[in-house]
């Protein structure tokens, strides 16, 4: 059964300003894919998908550049500024690399919550559904009655819910994150990660337990044909090593039928990524 982790990062910590990290985070080392290669191993993960961590141009072609030289990395999803008038001859750069299959905005960061709605960001969400890219959502669950709007105004994009919106696990709150994102999971073009989850739990105490009804939830919302998972490391390092997360998350799925778990596990990561990878 192929595996695929369709949400991890790398980053040279002189190379970029990530400025997200506080000063004395523990993620601010050098994470590059000798690193994580040994990590996949051991939690038998056959590919990965390495998103953007810096918004720039520069960042996303050192990226597709670690795609050609690592076996494992099977695409990557980059950044660029989707307001840019000249976006069309950007993709065109970008796209003449087969690694680059889509691009992430950090929107959960953005002062203005509605960010997305900017007539700007959406002729550049429409220049992605044109070429067939897609579209991370990085959202936070006071983001997600946003996606219904856009999906409206962007009907053919290509979309998927990072960290299934980060609900706040911690304190185990479920609403308004699941009646707004009942709503986006009606709107079957829409996809979402099994992934950044441990970090919204109790980054010192957090059990399975924790984790499981939102799962619960997210699996009753979308088909499995709408479902990957992903790791987020090393961001998840802060709460949780990679084999484990990656465990975690085959257990909380492993009751579904053989069928179901590879289409979550990895083959429709290969669809919706157009990954070079023969699905299983």
């Amino acid at each position: 059964m192929i595996t695929i982790d369709t949400h991890q990062h790398f980053w040279e910590i002189n190379r970029f300003d990530y400025n997200w990290m506080p000063e004395k985070s523990p993620l601010k080392s050098d994470r590059i894919p000798h690193n994580l290669k040994p990590l996949i191993d051991k939690a038998n993960v056959n590919y990965t998908v390495t998103v953007q961590a810096h918004q720039s141009i520069e960042e996303t072609k050192w990226l597709l550049e670690l795609a050609k030289k690592y076996e494992f990395i099977a695409g990557v999803v980059g950044w660029v500024d989707l307001s840019d008038p000249k976006i069309g001859r950007i993709l065109d750069e970008l796209q003449k690399n087969n690694y680059f299959k889509g691009v992430r905005h950090l929107w959960h960061d953005e002062k203005n919550e509605k960010w997305i709605l900017n007539s700007g960001v959406i002729e550049g969400l429409k220049e992605l559904a044109e070429r067939n890219l897609t579209f991370d959502f990085l959202a936070r669950p006071k983001h997600i009655k946003y996606i219904p709007k856009v999906l409206e105004m962007v009907p053919n994009l290509k979309s998927v819910i990072d960290h299934i919106a980060k609900p706040e696990i911690a304190n185990k709150k479920i609403e308004p994150w699941l009646s707004d994102l009942r709503k986006v999971a009606n709107i079957d073009t829409v996809n979402i990660k099994l992934s950044g989850m441990v970090t919204e739990a109790d980054h010192n105490n957090w059990n399975i337990d924790d984790i499981k009804p939102y799962v619960h939830h997210v699996l009753s919302m979308f088909g499995y044909d709408r479902i990957m998972i992903g790791s987020d490391w090393p961001v998840c390092t802060l709460a949780a090593q990679y084999n484990n997360v990656i465990e975690t998350v085959r257990n909380l799925i492993n009751n579904l039928d053989k069928d179901d778990q590879k289409k979550i596990l990895g083959n429709t990561a290969i669809k919706f990524y157009d990954l070079e990878i023969p699905i299983r």
